[in-house]
């Protein structure tokens, strides 16, 4: 359903409509990281405390972003709905990768001696995997954060999203996991492939913000109504025409 009315002041704090899926992975991702660093703890081990609050801090805001203002008002608003879009792909990912959860998975999960494959097997064979070795490179990771925005904007992908309750989970998922991985080959700390040098990754950072700024170009310039079907049956009696 529509909100009642615009977004006005202290809205964008108290305006609330959960997503229980979104909300419960965010629980989850919270309790688990939680857990480790407890771990950790009980056998003597330390874990940065900013790393801990980076990750609380990080499902936090991607919990808003689905779950509050962004994502109540982002389903009938497109400026809203890109706030929503540039949070979860952009904002929450900085935190989560620095809190290196990875790293944290790969200290507290018992190997196992006898030959099988447990969580933290499974872990390390995505960490050395190939598949993980092309998605990683910088250049592929990049292709991927920016690519993802022009199809799917620029594509019916973006009206079956704001339509379907599947499109958009899909949507939320596929530009958490993209934003993370560009996060990640840039500054993660997690292990992985070979690092390329940071001044490389700062030139990859340096093409990419340039790519966001035609893309954002595009937008505001263009004449053609995205999500046309959409937006012209919402007949909202406030809101922008």
């Amino acid at each position: 359903p529509a909100p009642a009315g615009p977004l006005l002041g202290s809205g964008w704090l108290t305006v609330w409509r959960i997503d229980w899926l979104w909300f419960g992975v965010s629980v989850v991702a919270v309790a688990l990281y939680l857990a480790g660093v407890q771990r950790m703890r009980a056998r003597g081990d330390s874990w940065p405390v900013l790393r801990t609050i980076g990750w609380v801090l990080g499902w936090a805001i991607f919990a808003w972003a689905t779950c509050g203002a962004p994502g109540v008002y982002g389903s009938v608003l497109f400026s809203i709905h890109m706030l929503m879009h540039m949070t979860v792909s952009m904002s929450a990912p900085i935190l989560m990768v620095l809190a290196a959860p990875v790293t944290l998975a790969l200290r507290t999960l018992t190997p196992r001696h006898d030959n099988t494959l447990g969580p933290r097997e499974l872990l390390l064979g995505l960490v050395h995997s190939r598949f993980l070795g092309v998605i990683g490179n910088p250049v592929v990771a990049a292709a991927i954060f920016f690519g993802s925005l022009v199809i799917f904007y620029f594509s019916p992908l973006f009206e079956l999203a704001l339509r379907t309750h599947t499109g958009h989970v899909l949507m939320t998922a596929h530009f958490l996991l993209a934003g993370y991985l560009f996060v990640w080959v840039l500054v993660g700390i997690d292990p992985g492939p070979k690092r390329w040098p940071p001044s490389l990754r700062l030139i990859i950072l340096f093409v990419t913000i340039s790519f966001h700024a035609f893309f954002g170009v595009a937008l505001t310039t263009g004449t053609t109504l995205l999500a046309p079907t959409f937006y012209k049956n919402l007949h909202l009696p406030w809101g922008v025409d």
